[in-house]
């Protein structure tokens, strides 16, 4: 599915159906290196190349989180805007699993599925999104995760 505008009408009925995949994005040893620095977390594993490749890993690996902070970029090209929205912002995570590694120079996407829309309060709705993020050429996933969102309209 294209990125779109619809009615609130319109997010309901998409309940239960994908929502589309996002553009590949590349993790580069640079996007690793600096996601270390801004989190303070430089693990060996994340960071030095040469220790990296003695490991299982056979060289470096980007942090769970930093795949996982990606989600925000991967949904602006795939979750539908509300006719009148005025905010979009994260509420939580419900489960989250890393299930395989990213390696530096991989390429990762998020496929979007619609578990679920409610209405929270007035104007306020709830989107539940049951979300993968693929490995290109790599049969088990980097992560999935059920992902909650809060739409004010």
């Amino acid at each position: 599915m294209t990125k779109n505008t619809l009615s609130i009408e319109q997010l309901f009925e998409l309940q239960g159906k994908a929502l589309g995949s996002s553009d590949w994005i590349a993790i580069e040893q640079t996007m690793i290196n600096t996601f270390a620095d801004v989190t303070l977390d430089r693990q060996f594993i994340h960071v030095d190349e040469e220790a990296a490749r003695q490991t299982p890993f056979g060289g470096t690996i980007a942090h769970g989180f930093l795949t996982l902070s990606l989600l925000s970029a991967m949904a602006a090209q795939v979750i539908p805007t509300v006719q009148g929205q005025q905010s979009a912002v994260n509420y939580g995570i419900n489960n989250l699993r890393f299930i395989s590694p990213v390696h530096s120079g991989k390429r990762v996407r998020g496929h979007f599925h619609l578990k679920n829309v409610s209405e929270k309060n007035k104007g306020v709705y709830q989107l539940i999104m049951e979300v993968t993020i693929e490995i290109e050429n790599q049969a088990k996933p980097a992560l999935v995760t059920e992902w909650l969102t809060l739409v004010n309209v």
